[in-house]
């Protein structure tokens, strides 16, 4: 009998279900999924006990990639220092990495991002190619180190080829961008290669990635969704840079997140990464597609992008979720602790997250919104506590908290806003523990390979 096919028992004094907060409640889990959830119960000898459990979020942006430069581009190279100049940096580390150095960087940022409080991660990935432009023998060598590098730490990845064909709007694509260059049958090639190897494993999902609009024109964009499912995930860049949208409109005569709106069937299956700059028309449009916002606000933050119009998006019922994007800061606090602290920034008043007429928590309303949120980009069967869905928990580490005795909306307040990370204890990902007390079985290997990659790409 697999691990999977016993029925395991847990016993939280607290646990945070679709209803809301229940007490005592104990879960049956098999086969990878919650089998039965009951509240006010008592707990049996040889249950799994713990004071506080949640359903994790999904980080549902993620270049792993760089986090092999976390904390490196933070000299000023150029008096007028960017995202554009950033990326000159990214580029130099994207042009030597190989699939092997791939799975080693993301195994150690997958580890952190369990550690963190995700167990499931949205890849958007375009490092497709060799260092010279050619395809490897296996066009998807790039995708399944990373799926590799999932299935090593046992997180969930909803893995994104993404679709790359211009520099900018109209322009070909420059050297440092040959690794990147795709066409919408390759990217079909990779996504039918992840399907056929790893489709039974529910830990993992495929969706589709297009660039931006800078990096894919019309056509191309067109082409490729007419090559996919009308089920899966799809993300895109959009409007993170006021550049971005200046030259936008001068080449397509839209802003950018008019233009998708007006021109691609977005819908809820759609996530908008970024988003940055949007007027009030189309804040109010994407509100109503139902697609969900992707913010990132750590990386946001880290290249200078600007504030997503949070309270005007919510409170004309928009989704959003999380994502940590460039990996500087893998953690799940830091993420929504910034997305609120900069709308109080900008407004200078307190309790910005909240839609324009709700009370009550901040920190259960942007827990509950990057859940929902973040499980519907990435595709995937969690995100609840609830028979039937996968089996995900993150288990708090009620010492770790700021004070104690906590209870309830009161966790995720003091959780989010007085601790310097999620104080997550264990992890559970599709009924497995890859978590326990603060440790990884791999974490020491996983380091170490991390550490002797990062120093051969440095010299």
């Amino acid at each position: 009998m697999s691990p999977q096919d016993r029925t395991r028992f847990l016993f939280a004094r607290q646990a945070l279900l679709p209803g809301g907060w229940r007490h005592n409640v104990r879960l049956s889990i098999a086969d990878g999924q919650f089998v039965r959830i009951e509240a006010n119960s008592a707990p049996e000898p040889g249950d799994t006990r713990c004071a506080i459990a949640l359903p994790p979020l999904s980080s549902l942006h993620s270049h792993a990639f760089q986090r092999a430069m976390a904390g490196l581009a933070e000299s000023r190279r150029d008096p007028a220092d960017s995202f554009w100049t950033w990326r000159r940096q990214m580029y130099a580390l994207a042009a030597r990495i190989t699939p092997d150095d791939m799975r080693a960087i993301a195994a150690q940022l997958y580890l952190e991002l369990l550690k963190s409080g995700f167990t499931q991660v949205g890849e958007f990935h375009y490092l497709h190619r060799a260092p010279d432009g050619s395809a490897y023998d296996t066009p998807a060598a790039m995708a399944l180190a990373l799926v590799d590098a999932a299935q090593e730490t046992g997180i969930g990845i909803t893995i994104l080829p993404t679709l790359y064909r211009h520099a900018g709007f109209g322009r070909a694509l420059a050297p440092e961008q040959k690794r990147f260059a795709s066409t919408p049958d390759f990217i079909a090639g990779i996504l039918e290669t992840i399907a056929a190897r790893h489709d039974a494993d529910p830990r993992i999902r495929h969706g589709l990635g297009l660039h931006s609009l800078r990096a894919v024109d019309r056509e191309s964009l067109s082409h490729m969704l007419s090559m996919v499912g009308a089920d899966i995930p799809v993300h895109i860049h959009v409007a993170e840079q006021k550049r971005e949208v200046t030259e936008c409109l001068d080449y397509l005569g839209r802003r950018p997140v008019a233009w998708l709106l007006d021109e691609a069937p977005v819908d809820s299956r759609w996530c908008l990464v970024h988003a940055t700059h949007l007027d009030e028309d189309e804040t109010r449009r994407l509100a109503a597609s139902g697609a969900t916002a992707g913010l990132c606000p750590v990386t946001e933050a880290n290249l200078g992008d600007g504030f997503f119009p949070l309270n005007a998006y919510v409170s004309q019922g928009g989704r959003f979720g999380i994502g940590t994007d460039s990996n500087c800061l893998p953690s799940a606090a830091e993420e929504l602790r910034l997305l609120e602290y900069g709308q109080r920034l900008t407004a200078r008043k307190r309790c910005c997250a909240l839609p324009s007429d709700m009370l009550g928590s901040v920190g259960r309303y942007l827990y509950d919104s990057a859940l929902e949120g973040g499980t519907r980009a990435c595709g995937h069967a969690g995100g609840r506590i609830a028979p039937g869905t996968r089996a995900d928990l993150c288990i708090l580490d009620e010492a770790a908290m700021a004070l104690p005795d906590l209870e309830q909306d009161a966790i995720l307040d003091g959780m989010i806003f007085a601790c310097p990370v999620v104080p997550v204890r264990d992890v559970m990902v599709a009924g497995e523990w890859v978590v326990r007390d603060g440790y990884h079985a791999g974490q020491d290997r996983i380091a170490a390979a991390f550490r002797e990659t990062v120093r051969r790409l440095r010299s």
